[in-house]
């Protein structure tokens, strides 16, 4: 590409992700992305192929950032109970501005059966990672450690993926939507401490 390509792809890209961060994927066209970039549709088209494409690429860069920030920190000096709090929090914010991420990162494992972690480095820093060793030390006796993992990526992004069934069932509003997921970053980090610290009985 030449760097008036680069230019272009970019403001395109740029352009789009804003839209979609405010509106979501399915609400955004593809003309209203060539609009607001002040471009013309076919050059949208030419760069990215279709709106699905451009959506891909944004979220994979969303999520290869977003990557790159947990491995440092996973491997981090923090106690155990600060990584926990950080990945959890940062976690929901990333969420919050992107709540089409999770159904994104499934329909890509679903499709491409496991590519997208592979891509990302997932397993190399499930298995590698100091967060996870630290994980696995503290695991109650004949529990494995993917169960704790599995409950703190559920309590994450279910809201999330279930928000038009909550809306509707709770009646609640985007603002008392987020208030919850902002509450969640404390409870969460203290639910996953209380399973693996469980009380004595």
């Amino acid at each position: 590409m030449t760097q008036k390509d680069v230019s272009t792809a970019e403001k395109i890209k740029e352009t789009a992700r804003k839209l979609f961060t405010e509106r979501g994927y399915g609400r955004v066209t593809t003309r209203e992305i060539a609009s607001s970039a002040g471009v013309n549709l076919a050059l949208v088209n030419y760069y990215f192929g279709s709106k699905e494409e451009l959506f891909n690429v944004i979220m994979m860069e969303v999520i290869q950032g977003f990557m790159a920030q947990m491995i440092v920190l996973l491997n981090d000096n923090h106690t155990f109970e600060e990584k926990l709090q950080i990945l959890v929090s940062n976690y929901i914010d990333l969420l919050t501005t992107q709540p089409d991420m999770p159904l994104f990162m499934l329909s890509e494992m679903r499709t491409n059966k496991g590519q997208l972690a592979q891509k990302l480095g997932m397993e190399n820093l499930y298995k590698e990672a100091r967060f996870f060793r630290e994980l696995k030390e503290r695991c109650p006796t004949g529990v494995h450690p993917v169960q704790f993992f599995l409950n703190m990526l559920s309590l994450m992004v279910f809201p999330f993926v279930g928000k038009p069934m909550i809306e509707v069932v709770t009646a609640i509003d985007q603002a008392q939507f987020n208030a919850f997921m902002h509450a969640r970053k404390e409870l969460i980090p203290q639910w996953i401490l209380g399973m693996l610290n469980p009380p004595n009985n």
